[in-house]
């Protein structure tokens, strides 16, 4: 459907499409009668989003539902570009409207399943955590190990909750997924973050569920392991994440001070090193350093910022 209007916005054009689409008799939407065929939930949207366009200059771009000659409403995609006379003032705006009710139906029963696929996952988590705890309690000498995979599945869960919230309810953000922003939740539990021991700063990159779990379960471990035997372990340790994004990749890297000095390099990698390597390289394709300084533990993370997000 293709329609047009003066410069202050009244409609003076619309072609026969959208007759046939709509049912009205010609010219009855000439004007501002156009904003009677919005339903009535997206009428005072769609004229505040006009309006702005028609004071700004701005290209018109808005999803609402457009009355059917059925009597129906139909989702639709509003568009409008301004055409400048010579002096660059605007002479006329030209307008679309695409019916797009079926995709956005496609799109609503994807958006539930995807909530209700969030939701059995973030149950898994619960009940994977669950079955550890009553295993635990059967095997005594295993309990520090479960507790190490109850924190580590709960890491997970927390990850999983900021990228792919179950519903909008118990969305935890209402900006991007970013990287910086996932760092904290996932860092929050430890005191040292709200003390200013612990500090996340730099580039910051959108992250979704590709990116987060790795990521997650990488970062987890790092301040696991600093809590019991690092930086975090004492009251003046302190622990630096930093991010660069260039070109393309990003670098994270964490670098611990302030804490138990070290004298000698770890004799083998335990499970959660090897863990979080396998997570780094084979998940993300990336790449991980370590360097066992005097001062404290440093590592450098390196992937591909199109590997942390679809988008």
């Amino acid at each position: 459907m293709i329609w047009s209007t003066l410069p202050d916005g009244s409609h003076d054009y619309y072609n026969a499409q959208w007759y046939a689409f709509t049912g009205v008799p010609e010219g009855s939407t000439d004007g501002e009668g156009w904003n009677d065929m919005f339903h009535p939930d997206d009428q005072d949207r769609a004229w505040g989003v006009w309006r702005h366009s028609l004071e700004t200059g701005e290209p018109y771009e808005i999803e609402y539902r457009l009355r059917h000659r059925s009597g129906e409403y139909r989702w639709t995609l509003g568009r409008a570009l301004p055409v400048r006379g010579e002096d660059g003032a605007i002479i006329r705006w030209v307008g679309t409207c695409t019916d797009i009710h079926e995709h956005k139906q496609t799109a609503d029963q994807n958006e539930i399943l995807s909530r209700e696929l969030s939701h059995r996952i973030k149950n898994i988590f619960a009940v994977i955590n669950g079955l550890v705890g009553l295993s635990a309690r059967q095997f005594p000498d295993a309990k520090a190990f479960a507790r190490q995979l109850q924190a580590r599945v709960a890491s997970l869960g927390r990850a999983h909750d900021y990228v792919r919230p179950h519903s909008e309810e118990s969305a935890p953000h209402d900006g991007p997924r970013t990287l910086s922003e996932l760092l904290n939740r996932l860092l929050s539990p430890y005191p040292a973050l709200d003390e200013g021991r612990l500090t996340i700063d730099g580039d910051d990159v959108q992250v979704d569920d590709r990116g987060a779990t790795p990521i997650g379960l990488v970062f987890h471990e790092l301040a696991t392991n600093a809590s019991k035997y690092g930086a975090l372990s004492v009251p003046d340790g302190r622990v630096r994440i930093a991010t660069v994004a260039r070109n393309g990749q990003v670098t994270i890297t964490w670098e611990e001070a302030g804490g138990p000095r070290l004298t000698e390099h770890p004799a083998a990698a335990g499970f959660g090193t090897r863990l979080t390597d396998l997570s780094i390289t084979e998940q993300l394709g990336g790449k991980i350093e370590r360097e066992w300084r005097p001062e404290g533990l440093w590592v450098k993370v390196e992937v591909a910022e199109k590997r942390l997000s679809r988008d």
